[in-house]
């Protein structure tokens, strides 16, 4: 299928599995260089410590599992679903108020008081568990509270965006194993999102459509990344990917945020969640560490009707469990760069078996 791109003034077509070339990402307007001849490179690099230890079910020494105390002194509930709380070291203070802080006439040295609210959710009171281990019932029991989160946090004038993530692994800068995610609200709008809203707003303005629905309907037409699907989302290597096992879920139905789901397309998201994380641990048959977000429309009291949810996973895992891609160098004073393209690490995860 992958055939490159068409001929321009006569020009040979690209073959984009042999040469090295450069991706855009249209949500963004940026670029990734591909390289896949590289693939045949050696490795003496840095290599990591595989993740072996078996977790138990309660660790008396967790700040995270019920009962237990936490880092800042609170004592957690014997919760027996999910647990929502304040973080006890929150990056964002609510009272912090929106003064500017400039220096000169040209404005060149500028900070803004930035006020925001920061929480931590533990998806469930089992320690051993994750999102690729709990049962499309437990799994969707967090995405109710995403949503609930959601609206409280976004109905709050003062904030306008809330961005709900998560970070697995020590790899990827998780301090504690235990399954949970965090939520950061914020009182103006990250570097990322703000790119995207541009890009779909501009998409939406020349074409009349959405970015991400005419992608997704790409994507599904032509099959080559697309590894997970069910009637309501779709999960795909995107085309930009620039992390080795990027993966891109799309809801199918054009919907902002995860609040305008319905009941039936929650648990589809619950299912591409769980199968999706049970299939990273399959690919090198270890706990696949990764950073996973959920961009939803922005809480600032503008409808954003041209934004499409949309959730990326950024795994850092490259040829095994104990090697892992870098971001440096070219990639740090350039672009971003990748070997493997991302159609072979498509067909890696489609092959690697879901049960």
């Amino acid at each position: 299928m992958l055939q490159g791109m068409p001929s321009i003034c006569n020009r040979p077509v690209l073959d984009l599995t042999e040469y090295p070339h450069r991706r855009l990402n249209p949500l963004t307007g940026e670029w990734v260089l591909v390289s896949p001849h590289r693939t045949r490179r050696p490795w003496q690099g840095q290599v990591e410590k595989a993740e072996t230890e078996k977790a138990p079910a309660y660790d008396p020494s967790c700040y995270l599992c019920p009962g237990n105390p936490r880092a800042g002194k609170e004592r957690n509930p014997l919760y027996e679903r999910t647990f929502v709380f304040e973080n006890d070291f929150a990056a964002l203070l609510p009272q912090t108020r929106r003064e500017v802080y400039a220096l000169g006439r040209s404005g060149l040295v500028r900070a803004e008081g930035e006020a925001g609210i920061c929480r931590v959710v533990c998806f469930s009171p089992r320690h051993d568990l994750t999102l690729g281990r709990m049962t499309d019932q437990e799994v969707l029991a967090v995405v109710d509270v995403w949503v609930e989160q959601y609206l409280d946090l976004g109905n709050r004038p003062q904030l306008s965006h809330v961005q709900i993530f998560e970070n697995r692994g020590a790899m990827m800068g998780a301090s504690n194993p235990h399954p949970h995610g965090q939520i950061w609200a914020s009182s103006s709008l990250p570097n990322e999102p703000a790119k995207e809203l541009a890009s779909q707003r501009e998409y939406a303005e020349k074409h009349g459509a959405c970015l991400l629905c005419d992608y997704l309907a790409l994507e599904i037409q032509v099959g080559e990344r697309t590894i997970l699907e069910n009637a309501d989302f779709a999960a795909v290597v995107p085309f930009w990917a620039v992390w080795p096992f990027e993966v891109l879920v799309l809801s199918r139905r054009h919907v902002g945020g995860m609040d305008q789901l319905s009941p039936e397309e929650r648990l589809a998201l619950a299912d591409i969640l769980r199968r999706l994380t049970s299939l990273y641990d399959r690919i090198f048959n270890a706990p696949f560490p990764y950073s996973m977000g959920f961009h939803q429309r922005p809480t600032d009291g503008c409808a954003h009707p041209c934004w499409h949810l949309h959730a990326h996973f950024y795994p850092p895992l490259l040829r095994s469990s104990t090697v892992r891609k870098f971001m440096v160098g070219f990639e740090m004073l350039g672009s971003p760069q990748r070997d493997i393209t991302p159609e072979s690490a498509a067909a890696r995860l489609r092959e690697t078996t879901e049960t």
